[in-house]
């Protein structure tokens, strides 16, 4: 009988810890962009490890998240700027919900005027602590440019933003030919996609400079469903310094 109490006891344990793990979830959640720069990666870092090992919690995804977010509006914790790929579900593989995060995504996740005015809204207007520049492994827009594909319509126009990032990985690294210069790209095409942000949005630089904002790169490997981070661009002081010039000084920056 003694044996038989010990067993229940510890699954109830078990019970108890699991929901307050997921109530952690949520509660965190509640607080939207008022957590830290850091926090806001840990919790997208720890989704992401959930939807690996399977072990999603699928917070926020009920009517009770569905009616307090049309009340009392969208507060998410992170923006996000991703590929369009369909492989590639931003609140999926970060294992989040309604509200949770602010996403544009754009086909080889380029940062132009049009994405630029996207991440304003969420860094700015919504005041998410940090932004999230996410690429992929087996991009297909960072393929046709590294392979010089024979392109359509309002495509090339679109994929000009990549260019620069495939001529630095060739530069860099000459040895490197096909799928290893393709994933090689896929990673300087992060950098690119920051870099051109620097450049078209003075109000991301400004929030920047004053603390509000992080602004880290990531990449999501298609078929083992991780995220590897790769934190803040290298030369991020230098482009700063450069583009932090014309920097338009927000009342929210302050």
């Amino acid at each position: 009988m003694k044996k038989m109490y010990i067993f229940f006891a510890v699954i109830i344990g078990i019970y108890i810890i699991m929901f307050a793990a997921q109530e952690s979830v949520r509660t965190v959640q509640v607080i939207g962009s008022k957590i830290a720069p850091n926090e806001a990666i840990a919790l997208l870092t720890d989704g992401n490890e959930r939807f690996v090992t399977g072990q999603q919690h699928y917070p926020n995804q009920d009517q009770s998240r569905r009616n307090l977010t049309s009340s009392k509006g969208q507060h998410p914790f992170a923006t996000v700027i991703s590929c369009s790929d369909s492989r590639v579900p931003v609140e999926i593989l970060f294992d989040r919900g309604i509200g949770d995060i602010f996403v544009v995504r754009v086909a080889g996740n380029v940062v132009d005027i049009d994405e630029a005015g996207s991440i304003e809204y969420g860094v700015d207007h919504l005041e998410t602590p940090v932004l999230v520049v996410l690429g992929h492994t087996h991009c297909g827009a960072v393929t046709a440019v590294a392979t010089k594909a024979k392109l359509h319509g309002k495509i090339p126009p679109l994929v000009d933003n990549i260019i620069p990032a495939v001529l630095k990985a060739q530069e860099e690294h000459p040895h490197l030919k096909g799928e290893a210069l393709i994933e090689e790209a896929v990673k300087y095409n992060v950098w690119q996609a920051i870099e051109d942000l620097f450049k078209t949005s003075p109000i991301s630089v400004g929030r920047i400079k004053y603390g509000k904002l992080k602004v880290v790169g990531a990449i999501y490997d298609i078929k083992t469903g991780k995220v590897s981070w790769l934190g803040e661009h290298p030369n991020q002081k230098t482009l700063l310094a450069e583009y932090g010039a014309s920097t338009v000084t927000h009342p929210s920056a302050h």
